[in-house]
């Protein structure tokens, strides 16, 4: 971006909370993921790319479901080692999953969604001018009392590092499986923090937009 974009380049505001006519579920069981699916890696690099423009159509449960096993899911079960590094495997984020009905954080370890936040927050993740229209937004929450045994000047680094290497896992399982994905940094976390219903230990670090591509 030249400086004469920065210069011009005006923010959207962030759209409200929207509220959610049915109650929805406390828990969304999710599909364990075929390891089999998707293009070969090479190729999915090869596609890997940023999108802007969404389709509203929501994901199937099934397709949620390996989305999110790919960002950070259990991929050894003896250990419980994931899919994303982590230092010291301290496993310091969390995902959250914005959707039309409602806040969720995914559950790793059960492979599920649990309720957060009953409101539709999706307008909330973001300053783009497509922010809210894609059927998920994923905010990536550091949980800072899981780095108290790590040197203070080294929390910050390393998960920005956890955090971008779940961006880049959701942005080649999108290519693999034809949907479009962009990771966001520009966000607020005050606004994301009170949106997300989230604690004091819990500081969101990014955003990434998922869903299927729009007009091109």
């Amino acid at each position: 971006m030249s400086e004469a974009q920065l210069l011009t380049y005006k923010p959207a505001a962030a759209l409200p909370l929207k509220a959610i006519k049915e109650p929805p579920p406390h828990t969304i069981a999710l599909e364990q993921p075929s390891r089999q699916a998707g293009v070969p890696l090479m190729e999915a690099l090869g596609r890997r790319a940023s999108c802007r423009e969404f389709a509203p159509r929501p994901l199937p449960t099934a397709t949620l479901g390996e989305l999110l096993w790919a960002a950070d899911g259990i991929n050894r079960p003896v250990t419980g080692g994931r899919t994303a590094p982590s230092p010291h495997a301290f496993n310091e984020i969390d995902i959250y999953v914005a959707l039309a009905d409602g806040v969720y954080r995914y559950d790793p370890g059960k492979h599920q969604l649990v309720l957060k936040h009953a409101v539709d927050a999706r307008g909330q993740t973001g300053y783009q001018d497509f922010v809210g229209e894609a059927p998920v937004d994923l905010v990536y929450v550091v949980q800072t009392s899981r780095l108290l045994e790590m040197p203070a000047q080294q929390r910050d680094r390393f998960s920005a590092v956890t955090a971008g290497a779940i961006a880049q896992n959701v942005a080649l399982y999108c290519a693999s499986a034809g949907l479009a994905s962009v990771v966001r940094g520009w966000i607020s976390p005050r606004l994301l923090a009170e949106a997300l219903s989230l604690n004091e230990d819990e500081v969101p670090i990014l955003a990434q937009t998922v869903g299927y591509p729009g007009r091109s």
